[in-house]
């Protein structure tokens, strides 16, 4: 019998250490226990554990997402029925598996390397142009099957001028040079990137359509004169202090009266929904030195600061498809 198989099953089966990488990690700190009789707030845990409170209060959260435990008033607490489960010396306890699994996440984790030995994953480098390439094709698969639904939900209107922010391969590009005919863009990203880019827009027939600019949106400025601009999955990589200082730089490459579309993570206020983001913040936490996954609430007040105005959630998202605009004032 042979198995159907579709790109979103595919891409869950390759995420699905994420959900079991939190759980062993919150069951080798000894949180299940720890939160089993009485809820503690993070700096609490984070005391008793000898843990750094940014760190733990974002597994807490993951931890929360995916139902081990509780969260209310900003304390944490094991799910009811979890906890006799997971407790250390508990009756019918599953937690000695639990930390068996745990140790053999490391001899797991080189099965690459057993099978063939010179074949093992490198550190990811995005320097590197394999790994890359790899990476730039990726986001185009997560992207393409949601671009046109999410551009279509930003509503360009009578947008002529897109500035794309890091825009990638070009797929979020693509989809609103195909909703607005009359529009043009301009795609800024990384030299390598913008090439990569090129060819996908000369494979769509838009080329003429489309302005690549090079360069690193950390230190240098973006190109100007644009009505409308997207940050699409940028800022969770950034701390909020980054994401202050890119919202001013999108600012000046606005008209006066330009709008600012933001696509991304969007958590509610308890950092444990989407659970998406939540699990997405684990992966920032040991992927970034600063980044996450935001609020509305931060989001809107890093803009703010930058000096953007009618600050608006557009799309609340369950994964990293929600959407908030702002806009340059207009004089």
């Amino acid at each position: 019998m042979s198995t159907s198989f579709t790109p979103e099953r595919l891409l869950s089966m390759a995420r699905g250490f994420m959900e079991s990488r939190v759980f062993l990690s919150g069951a080798e700190l000894g949180l299940f226990g720890l939160l089993a009789t009485a809820p503690l707030g993070a700096e609490e845990v984070a005391r008793r554990t000898g843990a750094s409170l940014r760190p733990m209060t974002v597994l807490l959260d993951a931890l929360a997402a995916l139902g081990l435990l509780v969260k209310a008033d900003g304390r944490y607490q094991t799910e009811p029925s979890a906890a006799p489960l997971l407790g250390a010396d508990a009756p019918g306890s599953v937690l000695p598996m639990v930390l068996h699994s745990a140790h053999l996440w490391s001899t797991w984790s080189r099965l690459t390397e057993t099978v063939a030995p010179d074949r093992g994953a490198p550190e990811r480098d995005l320097h590197d142009p394999e790994q890359l390439r790899a990476f730039i094709g990726a986001m185009h698969v997560v992207g393409a099957p949601v671009a046109d639904r999410v551009v279509a939900a930003i509503r360009p209107g009578p947008a002529r001028a897109l500035l794309d922010v890091g825009g990638g391969p070009g797929t979020y590009t693509l989809a609103f040079l195909r909703a607005s005919p009359l529009l043009r863009a301009t795609l800024f990203d990384r030299p390598a990137v913008v090439e990569m880019a090129r060819d996908r827009f000369a494979a769509a027939g838009v080329l003429q359509r489309v302005d690549l600019a090079a360069g690193d949106f950390y230190r240098d400025e973006l190109p100007g004169g644009h009505d409308l601009a997207l940050l699409s999955a940028i800022i969770h990589q950034n701390s909020p202090g980054q994401n202050v200082e890119l919202y001013r730089k999108v600012s000046r490459a606005l008209r006066p009266g330009g709008r600012l579309v933001i696509r991304d993570h969007i958590m509610e206020d308890d950092r444990t929904r989407p659970p998406a983001g939540a699990l997405f913040a684990v992966n920032m936490l040991v992927g970034t030195e600063g980044g996450g996954t935001y609020t509305l609430e931060e989001i809107e007040h890093g803009l703010v600061e930058a000096g953007f105005v009618e600050v608006r959630l557009l799309e609340r998202g369950q994964r990293m498809d929600g959407l908030v605009e702002a806009f340059r004032p207009a004089s």
